[in-house]
């Protein structure tokens, strides 16, 4: 029997577009751009909301896909320490220590499709088919049941674009980029059809754009503007096939969301915390050319991991410890006095610090770091060890912001939303 025609009412359906800000949904979908888009936001409610901190990927998606934050789930960055190190790994999907809310729908005997959700590589099994988002460097260890593999390498569905190479040639990205989105299209296609009670789609492309080509979104004399909508054009599409089919399985809206993970803006300046620790006297290295946070020298107070993460040299938590306990929370009043006041040509560089205790909670805050470093829109904290200016640019246009994230129900769901609230939101189709 087709699935359409067991109509089944309780179902949930989200579709992910991957640093997307509130703002430019409601910008786009005013001028007509998301026409699909418009009509959701003219019925139901857009919920302007707040990322992860840091505003990062890897956490954001895992604070949505468990409802709770890094002191919980054990992910606090693309990258980690070492266990006893300053050398640093790459957490993956066997590192969250939280189970999801499709761990939840599978104790309630209910089937989850999950496509292209971030952080959750390698693949496990789940009640249903998971096909892992970045970051993935293998598809063979990227889609549970491996059965499925077959199917996606048919409609050449591809992970991400090669993003080093996309930097550089920007024909070469809309290539990609025009690549992958087919597979994500051809992807909600093939695996609607599969029997499912939750169904998740995340588009990445929007990402990208975003970090590659900003200026082609504020600037409507550039070369690229028009592609830019065009690509948005082409989401509002996507949008609209879900949201149309949710509803022929429903009878309605109620179930169907929209999100993001984390807004976005224009780069004013990259901001290297760790150059500005090493200028204030905080941080030293043993060797004018360090290689990473192992070429620290003893003396160190404290140090950064990208994006804004700044960790005490705590003695017992790491190998070459200089701080004491008692000697912390003054030490920590120090710096965020401090980098508060920091400034570019007059101009506010650091919106908040939030301390590790007003962030996290759970049986692993002790693990993450003491203080995260929330940047003014415009400027992009990095972690980066090898600068020596404080300021600096590459050639990225765009920066994700904390608190422009966007979600979109059919119900107003609170005044005051974070990423980590939406897996209770969901669960609540599933009484």
């Amino acid at each position: 029997m087709s699935i359409f025609k067991k109509r089944k009412k309780e179902r949930a359906c989200v579709i992910g577009l991957d640093g997307v800000p509130y703002s430019m949904l409601v910008d786009l979908a005013g001028k007509g751009v998301m026409p699909a888009t418009a009509g959701l936001l003219a019925s139901g409610h857009l919920h302007r909301m707040r990322a992860s901190l840091p505003e990062i990927s890897a956490v954001s998606w895992t604070d949505f896909m468990t409802g709770t934050n890094s002191g919980t789930h054990g992910i606090f960055g693309f990258t980690d320490f070492k266990p006893g190190s300053y050398g640093l790994r790459f957490p993956n999907f066997g590192d969250l220590k939280a189970k999801t809310f499709w761990d939840t729908l599978e104790s309630m005997g209910r089937k989850s499709v999950v496509i292209n959700q971030p952080s959750t590589y390698p693949a496990r099994r789940i009640n249903g088919v998971l096909v892992s988002g970045f970051v993935a460097l293998d598809m063979a260890r990227a889609v549970q049941p491996l059965t499925y593999r077959a199917a996606l390498d048919k409609m050449d569905y591809r992970i991400d674009i090669d993003t080093m190479k996309a930097r550089e040639d920007t024909g070469f990205f809309w290539q990609e980029l025009d690549r992958t989105t087919s597979g994500r299209e051809k992807a909600l296609d093939f695996f609607w059809a599969e029997e499912w009670d939750y169904f998740e789609l995340v588009v990445t492309g929007t990402d990208r754009l975003h970090h590659f080509l900003w200026n082609s979104y504020e600037d409507t004399g550039s070369a690229h503007h028009m592609a830019f909508l065009d690509y948005y054009r082409r989401v509002d599409r996507i949008i609209a096939k879900a949201s149309a089919s949710f509803r022929k399985l429903t009878g309605g809206d109620e179930g169907f969301y929209l999100m993001s993970d984390h807004g976005f803006t224009g780069i004013v300046q990259e901001v290297y915390i760790n150059a500005w620790l090493e200028r204030e006297g905080y941080l030293a290295f043993a060797t004018p050319s360090p290689k990473g946070l192992e070429d620290i020298a003893q003396k160190t107070t404290a140090f950064a991991l990208d994006p804004n993460r700044i960790y005490l040299n705590l003695k017992g938590k790491f190998p070459s410890g200089s701080v004491e306990a008692s000697e912390k929370k003054a030490l920590l009043d120090e710096i965020a006095g401090k980098i508060e006041r920091l400034e570019y040509e007059g101009r506010k560089v650091v919106r908040k610090v939030f301390r590790a205790e007003d962030v996290y909670s759970g049986p692993f805050v002790s693990q993450g770091p003491d203080l995260i470093v929330v940047g003014e829109y415009g400027f992009d904290m990095k972690g980066s060890v090898k600068k020596k200016e404080v300021f600096g640019r590459s050639n990225l246009q765009g920066m994700h912001t904390w608190d422009d994230a966007m979600f979109w129900s059919a119900s107003k769901e609170g005044s005051d939303l974070a990423i980590s609230d939406l897996a209770a939101i969901i669960l609540k189709n599933f009484p």
